[in-house]
């Protein structure tokens, strides 16, 4: 473990864990130039070489959550729960929490599957996707006989970090709720199935596509050959590190057809299964919400954020709804060489999903043109600032609307949906110029810009490299909080939850080192020519105040 938590209950961090790959070996985990040439294998290490996370409360939540008859509260999430270390468990080859989940609710759900009002397309439809024969989990490519976990939830916000090291595959979310944290929780328990339930359909129709082959393309089956793909990435500089699901260059015409000769129509399919898995989980909890919501009308208001990152190989999947962030810190291979120095830079890796961003509002008033109050005081229907996110039903759903009483209740719910479920979706894929990907929820960005994050990481893994800089980062925002507040960092710690939501937000956020140590020096060479203060940070991170990202 490399982070600890302190003991005060009102002023502590919720959340501080870390990993490190291969530390008994003292190496890293790059995926290597060659993979072993047997069917069904994986490299055994991955992309990164170690990751630690943080997170601290700043909203008040009972955190007593009942929903699903207290399935998810009482079974699933305490086997995920470990917020100060990970911890190794086993994955059952027969039974997944989603079934556990499904057979609690069998009598007053009917297996979790989408209202019959409201059913999705075929394809996202949870009781035929499950009816299919489901491949034994430990087939899939992202499935292994044991994996180690992390995560836990400070205040509204819940983050979860899973990896499989022998595999070679992370998997990391923050699921920041709002009004509630009972999405985050059943996102927390159900959305990491839902994705290795896409991901073992995905591998189905992989084998159904090279059953028969007669050129003997995928010798070794489809797990040899999206690895394959993951080091030719590798070891061949792409055209664009990063691209969008839907301004890719993915051909459209195979994504439902053979796969052709190339590995990005496996990567545009595992962008598809990310997607499915999120619609599952919306599809799954309005439900919910409607059998519930007699008792707890409070639900129809419940969303939440979703953030998801899937290092796979040495390609790095994104989807996200709403405003968190994933922040890709890497340094200028042409600069390098001009300069004989690489000059460090923040790239976004995900969409900003909020009335603020122009081309969000743009849509938002395109999707609903006959309503002229689609967008007041700054906030769809005047209620939400984010416009694409997991839950919120009453923005979605007339009847859901309809349980709520009074100014709760939003007037004239023209068009809904208002809130949109679709993600943004986006690869990027590993090079050695990448040092490490900041991934965090909203409250990190109201202090620190995308540059200021990545800086002060790396000035801190500079003089630290064996220590934790999640929560590092996290210490820097509750001191630049408690200066624009005019408190002490000791202060303002001690304000209890809910009352210190006035001065930050929960914050949560998880930093991913990538490759190799050697890649920490090559890339510090500018931060430390140009550091100036006592702590080692360029000029223009030195002054305080309310920068917001």
């Amino acid at each position: 473990m490399l982070g600890e938590s302190t003991d005060n209950p009102d002023g502590e961090f919720k959340i501080s864990f870390g990993y490190q790959c291969n530390a008994h070996k003292g190496g890293s985990c790059l995926v290597p130039n060659e993979i072993e040439n047997l069917p069904g294998k994986f490299p055994r290490n991955s992309s990164f070489s170690r990751l630690s996370g943080a997170a601290l409360s700043a909203n008040a939540t009972l955190a007593n959550t009942n929903i699903c008859n207290g399935v998810i509260r009482e079974e699933i999430l305490p086997s995920w729960d470990s917020p100060n270390s990970f911890r190794r468990i086993l994955s059952s080859p027969t039974l997944s929490r989603l079934d556990v989940l499904s057979s609690s609710l069998q009598s007053s759900m009917s297996n979790l599957s989408c209202s019959p009002s409201t059913p999705s397309p075929p394809e996202y439809d949870s009781s035929s996707l499950r009816s299919m024969s489901s491949p034994s989990r430990n087939e899939g490519f992202l499935n292994a006989m044991e994996v180690q976990v992390a995560g836990g939830a400070a205040g509204e916000d819940r983050v979860q970090a899973v990896c499989c090291e022998e595999n070679g595959w992370l998997f990391c979310a923050i699921f920041d709720g709002f009004n509630g944290r009972d999405a985050a929780d059943f996102l927390a328990g159900t959305l990491y199935e839902n994705i290795i339930h896409q991901t073992n359909l995905l591998d189905c129709e992989l084998k159904k596509d090279v059953t028969g082959a007669s050129n003997g393309f995928y010798p070794h089956g489809p797990f040899q050959y999206a690895f394959e793909g993951a080091r030719n990435s590798h070891l061949e500089k792409p055209p664009a590190g990063t691209f969008n699901k839907k301004n890719s260059s993915i051909d459209n015409s195979t994504k439902n057809g053979p796969i052709p000769d190339s590995p990005d129509s496996f990567r545009h399919r595992m962008l598809d299964s990310l997607q499915r898995a999120v619609s599952q989980a919306e599809n799954d909890f309005l439900y919910m919400v409607e059998q519930e919501m007699e008792d707890r009308p409070d639900l129809v208001s419940v969303g939440s954020c979703v953030l998801v990152g899937l290092l796979h190989g040495m390609d790095l999947y994104t989807l996200n709804l709403g405003d968190s962030r994933a922040v890709l810190a890497t340094y200028d291979e042409e600069d390098s060489e001009m300069k004989g120095c690489g000059r460090l830079k923040a790239i976004q890796l995900t969409d900003c999903h909020t009335v603020d961003n122009e081309l969000e509002r743009t849509r938002v008033l395109s999707d609903h043109p006959d309503d002229p109050a689609v967008i007041a005081g700054g906030k769809v229907k005047g209620k939400l600032k984010v416009t694409r996110a997991l839950g919120v039903g009453y923005l979605k759903k007339k009847n859901l609307n309809d349980a709520l009483m009074g100014i709760l209740r939003v007037r004239n719910l023209i068009s809904p949906p208002y809130i949109s479920i679709e993600p943004s979706l986006n690869l990027h894929r590993i090079s050695k110029s990448d040092h490490f990907v900041i991934v965090g929820s909203d409250g990190l960005f109201d202090f620190f810009s995308n540059d200021e994050a990545v800086m002060l990481v790396h000035s801190y893994i500079l003089s630290n490299p064996n220590g934790d800089p999640a929560k590092f980062l996290l210490e820097q925002l509750v001191g630049r909080a408690a200066d624009c507040a005019g408190f002490s960092m000791e202060e303002l710690m001690n304000i209890p939850a809910g009352r210190r939501r006035k001065y930050h937000d929960d914050v949560t956020l998880i930093v991913i080192i990538l490759g190799a140590n050697q890649r920490t020096s090559k890339a510090s060479t500018w931060v430390n020519d140009h550091a100036t203060s006592e702590l080692g940070l360029p000029r223009f991170l030195q002054g305080q105040g309310y920068l917001r990202g």
